[in-house]
């Protein structure tokens, strides 16, 4: 699939809240931002459904990840901010990101995620989310939790907040305390997911899963049943940015991953209807890398503090591309013609094997950004597959030093590699 260089909209989706069966009002439970089907996990790969080429258009995107902070009193050791993170002093102003949700509505985006960092740290977001509701967007607020009150979370419900994301390190308050090297954290968390119950918006769980947690996974799904969250993503950590530091601290063995696919495929068949399950798979462990954000440029966009628009959330990883700013050009703009954006939509910048491939609109060759990170150029195949000829060398990296003992964590934090505690 080639797409000229320049486009235009397909259609346009009528920004009405309702307009999408997953988002009415009725089941206001939000579709997972980046997939993961409730389907077996034997192939233990996220798969998406190739779209038809289109030779002249391009669809909207369905959601925009709005990192409105880079600041968070969490330090974990796989944060997937990126390295140089944007200071405060620097970021959008509430004004800008107005005029962003407005920008993003007229363009047919239907949900917006707001997210940092930490994204109860900005004063302004109620007005924010106020914003988006009068944009007709449904709106997700991923957040840690440590930084809310029941005060602060009803008045964002009332300004129209649809649903909450809330992050866990584990369902053991000593060891949730020791990855996010906060004390408190989980009692906090487990206030935050109270209110959001009594409050009637609806909940999902995001656990990070990595070798220091995994063990507790059966007790993680309790722990979401017992908030009443409605959807558990259960993510195995992805070697990015932060993560890639504390790699060898982080990854499970093969035996220990496919202990918990067992384990999700039970709880999913025993709690169907009560619980839905999202399942990310570490790609060290898989037979075929994920479609990066459902592939480049067709899904998701994703807004940085300083207002820099990416592809992926990692894309500035990538040496030589160029990143518009919503400062200084319109959204529609920037999805349909940004240079960024064209890099590598489509299935034309591909090499072999990717291009000859059946799956090649399916997986899109993979991250582009891992390629990057573990080959040198952004163009190859993701190691993650089992087609690369890195694949081997990939695997057994995994193998080495998920058998060796884990060594401590780099925290992530200005300053050093240890640990800062604070009170939630």
């Amino acid at each position: 699939m080639s797409l000229p260089p320049t486009l235009s909209l397909c259609f346009r989706i009528s920004p009405t809240r309702a307009s999408s069966p997953q988002l009415s009002s009725r089941d206001r439970s939000l579709p997972p931002l980046r997939g993961g089907e409730n389907k077996p996990m034997n192939e233990h790969v996220t798969v998406a459904t190739p779209a038809p080429a289109t030779p002249s258009c391009a669809r909207a995107p369905m959601g925009l990840l709005m990192e409105l902070t880079h600041r968070c009193p969490l330090q974990c050791p796989y944060c997937s901010n990126p390295l140089e993170m944007d200071k405060p002093n620097i970021e959008l102003s509430t004004a800008e990101w107005q005029d962003v949700l407005r920008q993003a509505a007229e363009l047919g985006i239907l949900q917006i995620h707001l997210s940092g960092g930490e994204p109860t740290a900005r004063r302004d977001l109620e007005e924010i989310v106020k914003t988006a509701a009068e944009a007709g967007l449904y709106s997700n607020l991923i957040t840690a939790g440590v930084l809310l009150t029941r005060e602060r979370l009803q008045k964002l419900a009332e300004n129209g907040l649809d649903h909450v994301q809330l992050s866990i390190q584990d369902a053991d308050a000593e060891n949730a305390d020791r990855i996010a090297a906060y004390k408190g954290g989980l009692l906090k968390k487990r206030e935050v997911g109270a209110w959001v119950k009594e409050l009637g918006l609806p909940l999902t769980v995001n656990a990070p899963l990595h070798r220091q947690n995994i063990e507790n996974l059966p007790k993680i799904i309790d722990l979401a049943l017992e908030l009443g969250a409605g959807r558990l993503e259960v993510a195995h950590i992805q070697y990015y940015a932060w993560a890639l530091k504390n790699r060898a601290a982080l990854m499970p063995t093969r035996a220990q991953f496919m202990r918990t696919v067992e384990i999700v495929e039970e709880a999913r068949e025993r709690l169907k209807g009560i619980l839905v399950f999202d399942f990310v798979v570490p790609d060290y462990y898989a037979k075929y890398p994920k479609p990066c954000m459902g592939g480049w440029g067709s899904g998701i966009m994703n807004i940085t503090p300083s207002g820099k628009v990416l592809p992926c959330h990692a894309a500035e990883s990538l040496p030589g591309l160029e990143f518009d700013n919503v400062k200084t050009r319109r959204l529609a703009d920037i999805w349909l013609n940004g240079p960024a954006f064209q890099k590598f939509r489509g299935t034309d910048w591909m090499k072999e094997p990717c291009r000859s491939c059946d799956r090649r609109e399916i997986d899109f060759g993979g991250c582009r950004c891992q390629a990057f990170a573990l080959t040198g150029d952004a163009t190859n195949t993701d190691p993650a597959c089992s087609l690369s000829s890195l694949h081997a060398e990939w695997v057994k990296v995994a193998d080495i030093e998920s058998a060796k003992p884990a060594p401590e964590f780099v925290y992530r934090r200005i300053g050093g590699d240890k640990p800062k505690r604070e009170t939630a």
